[in-house]
């Protein structure tokens, strides 16, 4: 007698199954194929340059800031989407070298190692013309469109800071800045992606030129960001730390 109870729980499998109750793709109306999940990472200051700012004041005590923040937003897209998502990260190659020399560790294999754990493509950058570039081109981009973008680095009203008080004090010789961005493609995102800067202060000028020049909506700061919830909490995204701060988008 458990032959129909049997059979009734098979077709109930077979009609969740059908109509995505089951596949993660299929809730989100997602062909992972042909898209792409994208993580901008600036580089980190040194040491040698912050020792001369007020303790207080100094920058990227800790050099995984950002790496450990793009590891988060990793999770998240996982737990979303599945390993069938393409999650690419782009790295700020130089900046990673040179703290991990200044530390006396190989940073460039550890992110090399975390990458593989995490499934990841991992692109190396030095100029922010390869970053348009592979906005632009990557993973052949007329078929493989961005579906959500976020970036992790220093930054001010007008430019992602890709290197920050790496080279020079207080200063940034690798940048992407906001009269820059009509060199960004329209049509390489999806219909409606979602974008987020991580950064400081973008979202009180960078925001809004990115809308106009790629016609996508990037959510931003006003004010400052912190990072430090990643050495309290392992899983906490940077949060705005200005009065009267707020995102935007």
């Amino acid at each position: 007698m458990k032959t129909p109870l049997i059979f009734a729980r098979l077709v109930i499998w077979t009609i969740l199954v059908l109509s995505g109750g089951i596949a993660s793709g299929a809730q989100n109306g997602i062909s992972y194929a042909n898209q792409e999940f994208v993580i901008l990472v600036g580089g980190p200051s040194l040491t040698k340059w912050e020792r001369f700012r007020r303790p207080q004041d100094q920058h990227d005590k800790f050099w995984s800031n950002f790496m450990s923040s793009a590891r988060i937003r990793t999770q998240q897209l996982r737990r979303a989407h599945g390993d069938a998502a393409i999650i690419t990260w782009l790295i700020y190659k130089r900046g990673y070298d040179e703290r991990g020399r200044e530390d006396g560790q190989n940073h460039l294999q550890t992110i090399q190692n975390r990458a593989k754990q995490l499934n990841v493509r991992l692109v190396w950058y030095d100029t922010s013309e390869e970053v348009i570039n592979y906005f632009n081109k990557g993973m052949s981009r007329r078929k493989v469109k961005i579906v959500t973008f976020d970036f992790f680095g220093h930054s001010n009203k007008f430019c992602f800071l890709l290197d920050y008080s790496n080279e020079i004090l207080g200063a940034s010789r690798c940048f992407l800045h906001q009269r820059d961005l009509g060199g960004i493609r329209r049509g390489i995102f999806v219909k409606e992606p979602r974008i987020c800067s991580y950064g400081c202060h973008t979202g009180e000028s960078m925001a809004s030129a990115w809308q106009r020049a790629t016609g996508t909506r990037m959510r931003g700061a006003v004010g400052k960001t912190d990072y430090s919830g990643i050495l309290s909490n392992g899983d906490s995204l940077p949060v705005i730390s200005s009065e009267n701060g707020h995102w935007v988008e």
